[in-house]
């Protein structure tokens, strides 16, 4: 994961380096509308450079000054969560023995002395294919490959906030897992790891959702007429689902863990393209003009 967020930030650093943003770099596919005023003794022609149909495909904009700072951020804060989930000490049988599951909130018992290794292990599979799903849909689509730097700064964006959230609270917060809680399947001697005493929250889950809904925005927003964007979606929906479904199951995250994981992974994936969005294109619209002694195009926008 380290390896993935160095590369990246490199990337983001040599586009910076170009001064490119995401909407000049379409600047040799845009279209040239030509607005004519005929009058009796002159014609007067002005050029626009930009229209709605470029602006739909890329409606985003990066810089180095604005987020590399974020991405710094999320890259500190989770090495400071990861000391502190380092730092976490095993239980002693003394501590076992106090984690009965009337100590759980009545709602999160459902699961309480679950083990699985097998379900858990398993858990990896729609894991890493969350991961893989934006990367796949930027090869996959030629909205997305046209500016793929620019997309893939955004999604290493989203993972940095969502793992530094994540391993901030797995840090601070000391919850056992409901593997931890007896009677359980699980054997002592997995039941007093420090490893298992940080359920809240589900990150497995979390980070799922990041990468699955960020695909599903950026698909939606570059793609704005496609018929595929109800069934992504829908297995942007589905796939932090399973994974939450098998860390429940597993014994590894509560039923709150994962809801938490689940909103806060997703609510990144989405906000990030969202903030990203060119703000000064976003209620222009192009209308074409025909009246007397003249034919053409008029620029307006919308204040709201």
């Amino acid at each position: 994961m380290k390896k993935i967020f160095i590369l990246f930030t490199c990337l983001f650093i040599l586009k910076s380096s170009n001064a490119q943003d995401s909407v000049n770099v379409l600047s040799q596919d845009t279209l040239t509308s030509v607005q004519i005023h005929e009058s009796a003794n002159n014609v007067q022609v002005n050029t626009v450079t930009q229209t709605n149909e470029t602006i739909s495909k890329y409606p985003y904009k990066t810089s180095f000054k604005k987020d590399a700072p974020v991405i710094g951020l999320g890259v500190g804060l989770s090495f400071l969560g990861f000391t502190l989930i380092q730092n976490k000490k095993d239980l002693t049988l003394a501590d076992l023995a106090t984690k009965t599951k009337d100590k759980i909130p009545s709602f999160d018992r459902g699961n309480a002395g679950f083990y699985s290794d097998k379900i858990n292990k398993d858990s990896y599979v729609p894991f890493y294919a969350a991961f893989a799903m934006p990367v796949a849909m930027l090869m996959l689509n030629k909205n997305e490959r046209r500016d793929a730097s620019s997309i893939l700064i955004m999604y290493v964006e989203s993972l940095s906030i969502t793992s530094a959230l994540f391993t901030l609270a797995a840090g601070a917060i000391d919850r056992s897992r409901p593997l931890v809680y007896g009677p359980s399947k699980a054997p002592d001697n997995e039941r007093i790891k420090a490893k298992n005493q940080r359920s809240f929250y589900a990150g497995h889950t979390a980070a799922s959702a990041t990468g699955t809904f960020f695909a599903a925005k950026v698909f939606s927003d570059l793609n704005p007429g496609s018929k595929a964007k109800p069934f992504v979606w829908v297995i942007a929906a589905a796939i932090p689902a399973v994974v939450g479904y098998m860390r429940y199951k597993s014994g590894y995250h509560f039923l709150s863990d994962n809801i938490l994981g689940y909103v806060l992974g997703a609510a990144s994936g989405i906000l990030i393209p969202e903030w990203h969005k060119t703000k000064a294109y976003k209620n222009i619209s192009f209308i074409p003009q025909v009246g007397k002694g003249f034919k053409g195009l008029s620029f307006v926008y919308n204040i709201k």
